[in-house]
């Protein structure tokens, strides 16, 4: 069965999809799942936060999907970065990344659930 692919890959980290092409989170976007725009590559199908990110991806799909390959969402401030340069903090099992920022952290501690379902698209 094919899968919808979030960004990141890995199991035990906070996932948020990714437009492919633009690289922007969709949670930062304000798009939601369902009104996201749908592609498929590979036997896989990815969330595209337009139509026209879905087909320009389309034209070169290795090259977008490379360039956000390593990027993660920080869930406090929504910023996509590449997961080397993200602080790392393990919560209930699971990895979740931070700008690094100070504010994003202590945001985190304060109310980790809240801070959490801002990924939620």
């Amino acid at each position: 069965m094919p899968t919808t692919i979030d960004q990141p890959r890995v199991e035990s980290e906070i996932r948020t999809p990714i437009c492919p092409t633009c690289g922007c989170s969709l949670a930062r976007l304000g798009v939601r799942r369902e009104d996201a725009a749908r592609g498929r590559y590979e036997g896989n199908e990815y969330l595209f936060c337009c139509d026209g990110c879905r087909e320009t991806f389309a034209t070169e799909p290795e090259r977008y999907l490379a360039q956000i390959r390593d990027v993660v969402v920080c869930p406090a401030c929504l910023a996509e970065k590449p997961r080397a340069v993200m602080v790392a903090v393990e919560y209930a099992e699971t990895t979740v990344h931070f700008c690094g920022c100070p504010g994003c952290l202590n945001a985190f501690r304060r109310d980790p659930e809240r801070v959490l379902a801002r990924l939620e698209v």
